[in-house]
């Protein structure tokens, strides 16, 4: 086990440099020495499952191996851990930006620098290292940055401290949450003038926001006012703040005339909002002000200011949004065990769906505790695998209801540092808010409303996007769009637009028709018992109003599809609707064992980023853009991210999917998903699924797929090629490399489709395929046929290729006559020709051309008729005359009708 130690009352460089040094040691864990500062403890409340922290208690000194000491020398600054320190045998290092202390750890190696933060000295090793960060790892590294140095104004800054500060805004740091936690300072006059605002100050609850506002009445002008609201916001925690200053104008002021009636007065107003959905400058601009969409100020002379303050009031309310509640953002159904579940049993199912706590419910389903992975860990850390999960649950919990705000639950988590809320309806467990759900939703709330994806003009990000969808749909399938979503909300349930649609939104220019034929739509129906899924129900109300459409229902929950075929008005649509599931995959390549589940955990089993995009279509909020996972950065950065770490090991499919996404969209595969593709395969997982295929035939379906996408389409020799470079050919077979003879070989098969088959009668993706499949070893190429489901004649063809290429090797030569080629190919059919055509020497391959070309072609300069004529009667012998008349003509015996029959009078003269 390798540790790092963070020094008692931990701060936020410590946190920080901890955070950034488990990049540069994967696996390692954190653990906090004891206790934290105040801010630190808040910040953890809500984001402690971000990091890797463990409990002092938890860990077993017996199976350390290596210390990392982050911002701190001296053993008596991490408290109790510094018994690990005189331990056999392990590695010490400690990370200091403090270089006059004597150290009196026992450190194996001692990375000391001067500059203003520990974190600064982490974040320059992962930048040199290339590591990409989270935004929660780059933001507390960041906050560790700015505290240490108050925002690069200390003395102790230096200019590698804001060029990692820079690294890590780069790396997607919130300054929003920064700026939350960092402290500046008030002049003496702001401080007289905060004690009086503070007593004055009135606040309003409105949609679970906390909105404040206060009218001054100071002597005369003091300048900070800016400095003073967002100290009144951060202490009050208000959510917005109207601050206020109403004082006589006297000559000299700042931007007042040098001369100034006595009764002259100005009305400051100064405006914060950390409100998404809220902007100030729309609200102050009307009255002459402006500024940013959170910030803003304006300056009026001679207004009433109870009268202006007012209208603000009255206009910032109209721009709150309504608040998320519990109900949009739980998961549900509940994963729950019983009090009487073994330790052991909760930590594999913990582990088989990746949650961080379990729900326990008695046997009438109420709920009567909660266990979380730390409380599991310390359990089994003390031998009690065997126990009952009730004796280290907790029974004290806090509840909320469906309609529980957003703001009162990231309240409960911080106030009472609660992972998990559950949501109770009628005294009934119908869902789970987790910390990573609040995180997630105050992500989404947090993107700036002009933020644009690429594309000549850009599509903005919010109400709008429904708006570009519909301007950019044909009414008819708005319509349908439209139709879906008022069926889904009559029934209290969320419909969103997922997958490729939002992906190719995004990325088209806004003024290019946007054509859509498939279209993927997710319902999250919550906790409602149904006898059917969700997206069947809905499927099945929508067909009502669509009668012409044909309903398909599959899949073990029951995902419905409705399809049009050539309709006048939607041509040939296909419209699949879903119930939002989870999925988990028993053995690596197998089929996922799918559930129901939430819309978020629905877009977490996805592939990759860009296709974990969805837009609600259903009110409130329709048009919102959900994405958790990154995808609208990549989508800038143009990039193909997978979500997973284990997604190829679990599906090689994927690989196929990453490079096909890759090339049709001209994106690159980014350096760790490219890792973890190349660690899929050097695994040898792939080659133990073809040991075991009959355990896998999902793998063979899909892999086949995904195949025949890449093969059919434009860019096929591309992503063959970057399929070869990262040695993803061996999911077809372990030994298919491709090879500079191979890759040859296809492109003659493509040239030679393109000769001989302009009719476009054979299937050229398939026959691209057997090229790839005949380069195996005999032995291989009718199984690995097989488990890819070709078609039988292609199978056949495969497993005897060997052998016809022998035949052909002794039997096929330049010297003989052209009767006697074609008599020799004719046998085997035009798509076995040409397969054999690419593996065969110039010399063979030549002939093989020219007899498709000529000789293939050549007919007999007699008929049936014309034998007739010549007083032949008919018989058996006809056949065998037409095919010497043929032969003949072939090899240059006879040219025209005259010499054909002179030719007949010799070989076959009438009696």
């Amino acid at each position: 086990m390798d540790l790092i130690l963070c020094h008692t009352t931990a701060d936020f460089d410590t946190l920080g440099a901890a955070v950034g040094l488990t990049r540069l040691q994967p696996g390692a864990r954190i653990v906090l020495s004891g206790g934290s500062h105040p801010a630190v403890h808040d910040f953890l409340a809500l984001h402690r499952d971000e990091y890797p922290l463990i409990e002092r208690r938890s860990v077993s000194p017996q199976q350390i191996r290596s210390l990392a000491v982050v911002d701190a020398q001296r053993r008596d600054r991490i408290g109790k851990t510094a018994e690990w320190l005189d331990l056999p045998d392990i590695e010490i290092t400690v990370y200091d930006h403090h270089l006059n202390t004597e150290s009196d750890i026992p450190a194996t190696s001692f990375q000391v620098e001067l500059v203003g933060a520990t974190s600064t000295l982490i974040a320059e090793r992962l930048q040199a290292q290339g590591v990409e960060l989270t935004p929660a790892e780059a933001t507390v590294m960041a906050l560790g940055v700015h505290v240490d140095t108050g925002s690069l104004t200390y003395d102790h800054a230096t200019a590698r401290d804001a060029l990692a500060l820079a690294w890590l805004m780069g790396q997607g740091a919130n300054l929003k949450m920064i700026a939350e936690y960092i402290d500046p300072g008030l002049s003496p006059q702001l401080q007289e003038l905060f004690a009086i605002a503070l007593d004055g100050l009135q606040t309003e609850e409105i949609q679970g926001h906390r909105v404040a506002w206060v009218l001054l009445q100071p002597g005369a002008y003091i300048p900070g006012l800016s400095s003073l609201a967002s100290r009144i916001t951060e202490l009050t925690e208000s959510d917005a703040l109207l601050l206020a200053a109403h004082y006589p104008v006297r000559a000299g002021d700042p931007g007042d005339r040098e001369e100034a009636d006595l009764d002259d007065t100005r009305l400051s107003v100064i405006g914060r909002s950390q409100i998404e959905g809220t902007d100030l400058n729309e609200l102050f601009k009307p009255l002459g002000g402006g500024g940013h969409s959170k910030a803003a100020a304006l300056t009026l002379r001679g207004a009433n200011p109870e009268s202006v303050l007012q209208q603000l009031r009255a206009g910032l309310q109209q721009q709150i949004p309504q608040s998320p509640t519990a109900r949009e953002l739980m998961s549900s159904p509940v994963r729950t065990i019983r009090p009487e579940t073994t330790i052991n049993e909760a930590q594999r199912i913990l582990l088989r769906y990746g949650h961080s706590g379990l729900s326990v419910v008695d046997a009438q389903g109420q709920l009567v505790g909660i266990i979380s992975r730390r409380d599991l860990d310390i359990a089994l850390h003390h031998g009690f695998g065997h126990a009952p999960v009730k004796g280290y649950m907790t029974t004290n919990l806090k509840m909320i209801t469906p309609e529980t705000p957003l703001p009162d639950i990231e309240s409960l988590m911080v106030t009472y540092d609660i992972g998990r809320l559950p949501v109770l309806e009628e005294n009934q467990l119908v869902g789970i808010v987790t910390r990573t759900d609040v995180l997630r939703q105050l992500h989404q709330m947090q993107r700036p409303a002009s933020a644009v994806v690429p594309g000549d003009k850009g599509i903005p990000l919010r109400a709008p996007l429904q708006e570009q969808l519909k301007a950019r749909l044909v009414p008819q399938l708005w319509s349908v769009l439209a139709s879906a979503a008022q069926q889904a909300e009559a029934r209290g349930w969320h419909l969103y637009l997922v997958g490729g649609a939002v992906r190719d939104l995004l990325l088209a220019d806004p003024e290019d028709a946007l054509l859509l034929n498939d279209i993927d739509l997710v319902v999250d129906g919550y906790h409602r018992a149904l006898q059917e899924g969700a997206g069947v129900e809905l499927a099945r109300a929508l067909q009502q109003q669509y009668p012409q459409a044909r309903l398909d229902i599959h899949g073990q929950f029951q995902t419905a599809a409705l399809l049009w075929h050539k309709d006048p008005e939607l041509d040939s649509l296909w419209v699949d609707i879903a119930t939002a599931r989870t999925e988990f995959y028993p053995y690596p390549a197998a089929n996922p064992e799918v559930e129901a589940s939430s819309i978020r955990q629905d877009l977490y089993r996805r592939d990759f980023t860009i296709n974990a995009l969805a837009i609600r279509l259903t009110a409130p909020r329709s048009g919102e853009l959900l994405d958790f996972f990154g995808g609208l950065l990549d989508l800038r950065s143009r990039q193909i991210r997978v979500l997973h770490a284990n997604s190829f090991i679990e599906d090689p499919t994927r690989i196929y999917r990453a490079v096909r996404f890759a090339v049709r969209l001209g994106f690159e595969i980014d350096p760790q998903t490219e890792g973890y593709i190349r660690h899929a395969i050097e695994s040898g997982i792939y080659d133990r699924v073809q040991d075991e295929n009959s355990r896998a035939p999902a793998l063979q379906t899909r892999l086949k797929s995904e195949l025949k996408y890449i093969l059919a389409a434009p860019y096929w020799q591309s992503a063959l090629q970057l399929l070869s470079h990262l040695g993803a050919l061996r999911c077809i077979h372990p030994t298919l490399t491709l090879t500079p003879e191979l890759w040859h070989q296809i492109r003659l098969m493509s040239r030679w489709l393109r000769r001989f088959d302009s009719p476009n009668t054979l299937v050229h993706w398939q026959m691209l395929l057997e090229v790839l499949i005949a380069d195996l070893a005999p032995e291989y190429r009718g199984k690995i046929a097989a488990n890819l489901q070709l078609p039988v004649n292609s199978i056949e063809a495969l497993q005897q290729l060997a052998a016809t290429q022998a035949n052909l090797a002794s039997h096929l030569s330049e010297s003989q006559k052209p009767s006697q080629v074609v008599q020799l190919l004719s046998q085997y059919d035009r798509p076995t020709l040409i397969l054999m055509a690419v593996q065969t020497p110039r010399l063979r391959r030549r002939l093989i051309w020219r007899y498709l070309v000529c000789w293939a072609q050549v007919k007999p300069l007699l008929d049936g008729n014309d034998l007739k004529a010549l007083s032949y009667k008919p018989s058996r012998q006809f056949k065998q005359i037409l095919s010497d008349l043929t032969a003949a003509t072939l090899d240059g015996v006879i040219g025209d009708r005259d010499s054909a029959i002179a030719f007949l009078a010799q070989h076959y003269p009438l009696d």
